[in-house]
C-alpha cells in the first residue's frame, strides 16, 4: 500500500508545479503582446506642422518697394567733358569752371613734345581755379583743353594727366617728334584757314593732314565749339614770349586787338597784330577769327618755363574785361 501512495503523491505534487509553470509562461506571452505603444510626441508633432506656401512667403532681406523709392541714376559729371579722341585713342578732355554765359576757351598742349609746358600752364591754371573759385566772375563759364595733343605729350611725359616737369622726358628727339599726333600731322596745320596739305615749321616741311579738319584732334575742338557762342579763345605754344592777334585774311577782329592788347599789358609779354617769323597755314586762332570769335595765340618766353603769375595776370585782366 506505502508503495502505491508514495508515488502517488509525487505524481499529484509534479502536476502543481507544472500547472504553476504553465501559468507564468502564458502571463507573461500577455504582458508581452498588450505592452502599451511607445508614443512619440515629437515626431507627431513635426507631422502636424502645417505646410507653409513659400510663394506667398515675404523674403527676409526683402528690398524697400521700387515704387516707393525711386532708382538711383548716375549724376552726370558737368566740370568734365571728353570732346573726342586722338589719333592714337587717347582721350581729349575738356574741363569747365563757373557757370556763365560768356564762355572763354583756353587750349594748351596743340604741340605736345617740346610744348609740354603750356600742358602744364593748362593743369596749375585749372589748380588755381579749384583753389580759388572766385577768380571766376559769376557771368564767366571758363573750359580748358590741356591738352590738345596727347599722342604728342605721351612722348615726353608716361604719366596721364595731371603731371610735373620732373615727369617730362630729357629726349631731344623725342621732344621734337612729340609736335606731332600719331598720324605725324602737325595740328596746328591742321585747321581750314589757308591749309594746305604741306605746311611749314621754321624750315622745315610739316604735314597739314590729308584735308582741313582730317586729325580727330582738331575735329574735337571744331565740334566742341560747334554751336556755341565763345567770348574768346586763348591758345598756349612755346616759344616765344609775345600775345599774337589772330586773322584769316579778314583782318584783325577790333575786340581781337583788344584782348592782345589786355593780355599783354598784364602779363608783360609783347603784344604782335600778325605772326611773321615764317608763314603759318591751318592755324587754329585763325580759323576762330575766319568764324568771327576773338582768338589770341600765347607764346611761353621758353620750352621750359610754366610762367604761370604771368599767365594768371593775363587771365585775369580778360576776366575783368569780360565781367563789364
Amino acid at each position: 500500500m506505502k508503495k502505491f501512495i508514495i508515488p502517488l503523491v509525487a505524481l499529484v505534487i509534479a502536476g502543481i508545479g507544472l500547472f504553476f509553470y504553465l501559468q507564468n509562461i502564458t502571463k507573461s506571452g500577455t504582458e508581452t503582446v498588450k505592452e502599451p505603444e511607445i508614443k512619440t510626441p515629437a515626431v507627431q508633432e513635426q507631422v502636424n506642422v502645417p505646410q507653409v506656401d513659400t510663394a506667398k512667403e515675404e523674403p527676409v532681406n526683402k528690398p524697400e518697394d521700387a515704387t516707393s523709392v525711386p532708382p538711383v541714376k548716375e549724376v552726370e559729371n558737368k566740370s568734365e567733358t571728353v570732346i573726342g579722341k586722338s589719333a592714337g585713342g587717347r582721350n581729349i578732355t575738356a574741363y569747365h569752371f563757373g557757370t556763365g554765359d560768356k564762355e572763354i576757351l583756353f587750349v594748351g598742349g596743340i604741340h605736345g613734345g617740346y610744348a609740354w609746358n603750356t600742358s602744364l600752364l593748362a593743369y596749375q591754371v585749372m589748380d588755381y581755379f579749384k583753389a580759388n573759385p572766385n577768380t571766376i566772375p559769376g557771368g564767366i563759364k571758363v573750359t580748358v583743353v590741356p591738352v590738345l595733343n596727347p599722342d604728342g605729350l605721351g612722348k615726353v611725359v608716361s604719366v596721364t594727366g595731371r603731371f610735373s616737369a620732373t615727369d617730362v622726358s630729357s629726349s631731344s628727339e623725342a621732344k621734337v617728334s612729340g609736335r606731332f599726333n600719331a598720324d605725324n600731322v602737325d595740328l596746328n596745320r591742321n585747321f581750314d584757314c589757308g591749309w594746305k596739305a604741306s605746311g611749314v615749321w621754321q624750315s622745315t616741311t610739316v604735314s597739314g593732314g590729308s584735308a582741313a579738319f582730317s586729325e580727330p584732334e582738331s575735329a574735337a575742338i571744331r565740334d566742341y565749339t560747334k554751336g556755341r557762342k565763345l567770348a574768346a579763345v586763348v591758345g598756349w605754344y612755346s616759344a616765344g614770349g609775345g600775345v599774337y592777334s589772330s586773322s584769316c585774311g579778314n583782318g584783325i577782329l577790333p575786340e581781337t586787338q583788344a584782348i592782345t592788347d589786355i593780355y599783354a599789358k598784364a602779363s608783360g609779354y609783347t603784344a604782335y597784330k600778325n605772326f611773321e617769323s615764317y608763314q603759318v597755314s591751318g592755324d587754329m586762332t585763325d580759323w576762330f577769327a575766319k568764324n568771327n570769335v576773338p582768338a589770341i595765340g600765347v607764346l611761353l618766353s621758353a620750352h621750359d618755363n610754366v610762367e604761370l603769375d604771368k599767365n594768371l595776370a593775363g587771365i585775369k585782366a580778360l576776366f575783368e574785361n569780360y565781367s563789364k
